[in-house]
């Protein structure tokens, strides 16, 4: 079984966010899947495999299964077309357990089209505030996360929060965003995300298909270019649409070989 190791959101080794891609033969259970990719110990490995002409794609953290993962479905589809087994200018569509989602090759990158995640402005709960160390301007949540607007780029770059805070919370993740100041970006965030085994994922599409429309409806744009300021950083490019989102992103191969078990 070939396993391949791809950085994504990026177009540089050793920035973006790790993925491993591990292609099946055939059915594997879930728990051989789970201690595989704790075997691998990457932030995602994907697991695709063709069954009756349909892809199947599932998700594994180190800790868990995730119900979508857009930087292992970037990764799934970059292998799919630069190992040959899928033509790049045919789209891949996979079964998951999300439902379909689609990917196409558009001007040299991945463009994955996903369901928006429209928030819903709340209260912001006092261990959130606690967890950030910071004053909100905006908190929103989705069905995952908790969506935090902040003042400034430089508090979000600067965002040292308590992990074991937000491990408390009922909720999939923190996403934390602002404007940006620089004119390469349109906005930046970080995502934490304790409950999935990820202190600080390094760049995460599923976090985008709720920011992009969030930004769109501030700054009246519908197409815009997002960085992830982690430690590794990495570019999403957003396009939304009435009830999708478009993540595009490079991505570059890292490693590959075979799995000998």
């Amino acid at each position: 079984m070939e396993l391949t190791i791809i950085n994504t959101f990026t177009d540089q080794p050793f920035k973006g966010n790790p993925a491993a891609v591990c292609l099946l033969s055939g059915v594997k259970d879930s728990e051989w899947m789970q201690r595989i990719a704790k075997e691998v110990n990457l932030p995602v490995t994907a697991f695709i495999h063709l069954h009756n002409d349909e892809w199947q794609l599932r998700w594994f953290t180190p800790s868990i299964e995730i119900p979508i993962c857009g930087h292992g479905t970037l990764a799934s589809s970059f292998f799919l077309w630069e190992k040959g087994y899928v033509p790049r200018n045919e789209a891949i569509v996979y079964q998951t357990k999300s439902g379909l989602l689609t990917a196409k090759f558009v001007d040299g990158m991945v463009q994955l089209e996903f369901p928006s995640l429209m928030e819903q402005e709340t209260a912001a709960p006092d261990l959130l505030i606690k967890a950030l160390g910071v004053v909100p301007t905006y908190v929103g949540q989705n069905k995952w996360d908790y969506l935090v607007e902040v003042q400034s780029e430089e508090i979000v770059r600067n965002l040292k929060p308590d992990i074991d805070l937000i491990a408390q919370l009922p909720t999939r993740g923190v996403i934390v965003t602002s404007r940006s100041n620089l004119n390469e970006y349109d906005f930046v965030s970080r995502f934490f995300s304790p409950a999935q085994g990820l202190d600080e994922d390094y760049v995460t599409g599923s976090a985008h298909c709720c920011l992009g429309p969030y930004w769109e409806s501030k700054l009246d744009k519908n197409i815009c270019i997002a960085y992830q300021a982690s430690e590794r950083g990495g570019l999403v490019k957003v396009e939304v649409a009435e009830d999708t989102v478009k993540l595009s992103g490079h991505a570059v191969k890292i490693f590959e070989g075979n799995l000998t078990i």
